[in-house]
Formats: C-alpha cells, sequence, structure tokens
C-alpha cells in the first residue's frame, strides 16, 4: 500500500496539472484522488473521481522511482502502450479507457472504467460447472477480438479476469501485452501507431514476462518471435484446467491438454477452436480434441437425452406391468 505522504504528494500534483500545457496531454487537475486500489508490476491504482464528468474512475499511474529520478523510460512506454492499447480494444470485455496524460512530474497516467467485483478465482469457488464453463466463454470471447486486432495479452490468469458487480466478466492489466505485425494479420482496423505521448516498446530476444503457471514454453524460453496467439491459447487451457480440476471430464481434460500442448502447432489453432470445443461440450456434443471412447459416447447421449429416455422408459415399463397385470 502506498504511503499517506506519496498519496498527498500525488494530489498535490494532479491539483497542479496544467491543462494549458501541451506537453501534459490530458488535464490532470480534472481528477481528485480519494484512495488506493490496487498496485501492478509498474504503476498504482487509485480510486479518483472525474470532476469534470461527476463520476468515479480508476487511474493507473506510473510508479515514481525510489531514489527520485526520472521515471524508466521502458515502464512508461509499456504504460503508455498498456493505454493505447486498451483504447483500441472497445469489446465488452475489456476495460474502456477515457483519458491519458502526463503528470507535471513526467509520469503518464490513463484513466478507465473504475470496475468493482471480484478475481475469477474467488467468484468460481462459488460456482457450478457450467458457470464456470460460461465465465471461460466470454474470457475466450475477449481475447479473441484482441487477436483479430493483432494483440496478444502474454498473461492470463485468474488475478488478471475481474467479475463485475453485474456478472461482467473483463480481462484485466494488458501491461506486457505484444502486439503483431499487422501485415501478418486479416484487417481488423487501423494499426496502432505511435506519438511523442505514446512511445512503443517491444520485449528483447531473451527476455522472459509472464507466470509461470500460465506460460506456454516457447514464453518461458524468452522466445520472443515464437509469441503469437497460440501463446495466449496456452494460458486459457490452463485456466480452463484451473476451472474444471473438480469435474470429472475425460472430454474437459482433453480440450485442457490439447490447448496446453508443448508444440504449438499441436494446440487450438485460434481461440474460435477452442471456444467451439468447449461450447460442443456444454450443448452434449462429442468434442474434437480426442476419439471418444464408446463408453463415453453411451454416457453422453444417455445423458443429452435424458428427459426423453426417461420419459420412454416409463412407457415401456407401464406396458410392462399392464401386460403382466392382465395375464394374471
Amino acid at each position: 500500500m502506498i504511503s499517506d505522504p506519496a498519496l498527498d504528494h500525488l494530489r498535490a500534483l494532479l491539483r497542479e496539472s496544467p491543462a494549458s500545457d501541451a506537453n501534459a496531454g490530458a488535464d490532470a487537475g480534472r481528477y481528485e484522488l480519494l484512495s488506493t486500489l490496487g498496485r501492478g508490476g509498474m504503476g498504482t491504482v487509485y480510486l479518483a473521481r472525474d470532476t469534470a464528468l461527476d463520476r468515479e474512475v480508476a487511474l493507473k499511474v506510473l510508479d515514481p522511482p525510489p531514489d527520485g529520478t526520472e521515471p524508466d523510460a521502458t515502464s512508461a512506454a509499456r504504460l503508455a502502450q498498456e493505454a493505447r492499447i486498451l483504447g483500441r480494444l472497445e469489446h465488452p470485455g475489456i476495460v474502456p479507457v477515457h483519458d491519458f496524460g502526463r503528470l507535471p512530474d513526467g509520469r503518464l497516467f490513463y484513466a478507465m472504467k473504475c470496475i468493482r467485483g471480484e478475481r475469477l478465482d474467488r467468484a468460481m469457488a462459488r460456482e457450478d460447472l457450467p458457470a464456470r464453463l460460461a465465465r471461460f466463454l466470454r474470457i475466450c470471447d475477449a481475447v479473441s477480438f484482441a487477436h483479430a486486432h493483432g494483440v496478444i495479452h502474454r498473461d492470463l490468469k485468474p488475478d488478471n479476469v475481474m467479475i463485475g458487480e453485474f456478472g461482467e466478466v473483463l480481462v484485466l492489466d494488458w501491461g506486457i501485452a505484444r502486439l503483431l505485425d499487422r501485415a501478418e494479420l486479416p484487417s481488423a482496423g487501423a494499426p496502432i501507431t505511435s506519438s511523442p505521448l505514446t512511445p512503443t516498446v517491444d520485449t528483447a530476444h531473451g527476455t522472459i514476462v509472464g507466470t509461470p503457471e500460465f506460460m506456454a514454453p516457447e514464453q518461458a524460453r524468452g522466445d520472443v518471435a515464437a509469441i503469437d496467439e497460440r501463446t495466449d491459447i496456452y494460458a486459457l487451457g490452463a485456466l480452463l484446467g484451473m476451472l474444471t480440476a473438480d469435474a470429472e471430464s475425460g472430454a474437459l481434460r482433453a480440450i485442457a491438454t490439447k490447448a496446453r500442448a508443448e508444440r504449438p502447432a499441436d494446440r487450438y489453432q485460434s481461440v474460435q477452436e477452442l471456444a467451439a470445443d468447449v461450447s460442443r461440450f456444454t450443448l452434449g456434443h462429442a468434442v474434437r480434441a480426442r476419439r471418444e471412447p464408446l463408453l463415453d459416447r453411451v454416457k453422453r447421449v444417455a445423458n443429452r437425452y435424458r428427459t426423453p429416455l426417461l420419459l420412454i422408459l416409463t412407457y415401456l415399463l407401464a406396458r410392462l406391468l399392464l401386460f403382466w397385470a392382465f395375464r394374471v
């Protein structure tokens, strides 16, 4: 938690931020700091009031170096890139950015919608399997949308998925997201370009970023050139495995295993393919991740058509009882 003097100092900076300064970007002085919400790898998120629109927002501000020197250029570039990525990814499953600028001391900040809720791993403890799978499919939808716009998240995990008060499913923390070469992707809007206020940054070869439990092999060895949509698919497979750990389902295990294959070529080749297989399971169909054993097929069909089969069985039993009654 940030100290009170530091919070007071930031409040003073926001009050002093000049709207007319061309180098300041947005008018930081419009925000009134209320409290600290949390802290990430490169910045602190505050609850603030947007005085211009009289609404609460979440304000992410680049942390100052402890030695009082200038803000680290790489961290500033990552925060700027995260703001630009979020600004472009207008999707119900991705938190919208409202504003972006620079404080008088040179630190970048951006304002986004304030989401109240709880992390995915805490919410899932109270939910059954169908509800968890429904959440997972909504995560897939947001990630698939990002992929269509050339953005790889690279840090998909329960901590970075928020369940809102009204059931919203939001994928958070795009701070280490990677932008793919737009020439390699189908057209999905204009490419993200840089400006003096928004420098770009990419990860050098050999640099390892992410969370070990959800990190694809190519990501774990720092092979930046090999990172693409299938890197996120590996993380989604790990997330699916966590969400369905208590489910006795060979089909779900097969889906998660395929998504987490060692070689990217052996995984699902798109998030849509992964989501489609999960949807097949939820609808009672055979999944494509495995060759279904005969006994499992019988169980699946029996479960899918449980009601009509029970009606038929009841009818046959009633006919049998009538037959024996008339014989007696």
